[in-house]
């Protein structure tokens, strides 16, 4: 086993491998919350890109914002560098404002007693953030950011989706 620097942390990889930078985007869209929704991420890696999306005909915003990158997440064949962005307050503040954490620690109860919404996506992006090295950043949503855009598009376009099929 070696370290490598990424960024001002470490990380772990053993000798014969190094840990791949990927780039995910994310975003949720709903229509009525709760709605039909949608969600879509954008994987970067070096000069491949993959676009992913799918939706829900009954679900929230935030539900669909969490599926958004679980689902880029688990698009990932093996342990990497990960920098995911996202316009959801939601998503990022709770990692980079260590909410998830108190979370656990109080049983999944927010700061005021109540149950945290969304617990099995939450554990679920938990879990999968503990096999990959993620750094969480906050983007301006439906600003000038194309990427944020693209999967907001994605995701809108899966709500339109459902309400025709209805």
């Amino acid at each position: 086993i070696a370290q490598c620097l990424v960024g001002s942390e470490m990380c772990i990889r053993d000798r014969n491998s190094v840990m791949k930078n990927i780039t995910l985007y994310s975003d949720g869209a709903c229509s009525g919350n709760p709605g039909a929704g949608g969600w879509a991420c954008v994987l970067i890696y070096d000069e491949h890109k993959k676009e992913l999306s799918g939706g829900d005909n009954l679900t929230t915003n935030n539900k669909m914002e969490l599926t958004a990158v679980i689902e880029g997440l688990k698009a990932l064949k093996e342990p990497c560098v990960v920098d995911v962005f996202s316009d959801s307050a939601y998503v990022i503040n709770s990692f980079n404002n260590g909410w998830i954490d108190n979370w656990q620690k109080n049983g999944w109860k927010t700061a005021d007693k109540k149950d945290v919404l969304n617990k099995e996506l939450w554990q679920e992006l938990l879990k999968l953030s503990n096999v990959h090295k993620i750094t969480w950043h906050k983007v301006k949503g439906h600003a000038d950011n194309e990427l944020n855009n693209r999967c907001d598009e994605l995701a809108r376009k899966e709500v339109e989706k459902l309400l025709k099929s209805v």
